[in-house]
């Protein structure tokens, strides 16, 4: 008997229960394997949140709306997601995947969680699907801050010094360290007038510079700004 914990995290319980279990059978398991429900519910998801902010922030043209919608419906916030209902611990999986730990990958969790979306939906209807997305997305679709989210670091924090008539960022690299194969960046990032120095560090400078301006967004949000 297949374990319906996930879907009842989601709220949905299944009258086909054949429609779970394929969901949660990954190809290396056998047949019926997930990959078309995977299909469908890439565009159940996509479609709701697109209706979902589409309603909620009727200000906002389309090509922020498609950034927003990107940063919510990707494969890392999908595996948190499916991690939030310990969906890891109910994927049947075959014995090669299980010894390379398959089930904790990020791909193999949002291409499951997709796939028990799209369950839902050919369970449930769109009313069904619709409720179970909004409980995973609920809450980052109550907290989202439509100018800012899903930009990068250094973007946001550009433009919200451009919107306030502030210098500019400047970013100085500060050192490297390592291998010259696996070296690590640090650099500094100070934003004149606000008393903002911080540092970052990374695998390359670019990324140290976005680790550095998320230090000082995270400042500046701290201070309510």
């Amino acid at each position: 008997m297949i374990d319906a914990g996930s879907a009842h995290a989601l709220g949905h319980g299944f009258r086909n229960t054949a429609l779970l279990q394929q969901a949660l059978t990954h190809r290396s398991f056998g047949q019926p394997h997930n990959e078309r429900l995977e299909f469908v519910g890439d565009a159940v998801l996509n479609c709701v949140i697109a209706v979902e902010l589409f309603s909620r922030f009727g200000g906002v043209p389309e090509g922020d709306l498609s950034r927003l919608r990107a940063a919510l419906v990707n494969q890392a916030s999908l595996a948190e997601r499916a991690q939030s209902i310990s969906l890891s611990t109910h994927i049947r999986l075959g014995a090669g995947e299980i010894n390379s730990g398959g089930a904790q990958r990020p791909s193999m969790l949002a291409d499951a969680l997709e796939a028990l979306v799209g369950a839902v939906f050919l369970d449930g209807g769109y009313g069904e699907a619709r409720a179970a997305i909004l409980r995973l997305f609920g809450e980052a679709l109550d907290t989202i801050d439509p100018v800012t989210f899903g930009k990068d670091p250094k973007t946001a924090l550009q433009e919200w010094l451009q919107g306030r008539r502030r210098p500019l960022p400047e970013y100085r690299l500060l050192g490297t360290s390592g291998a010259a194969h696996r070296q690590q960046f640090l650099v500094e990032c100070i934003v004149d007038g606000l008393d903002i120095n911080t540092t970052g560090t990374g695998g390359s400078r670019r990324i140290a510079e976005q680790s550095a301006a998320r230090a000082a967004l995270d400042i500046l949000e701290s201070r309510g700004a």
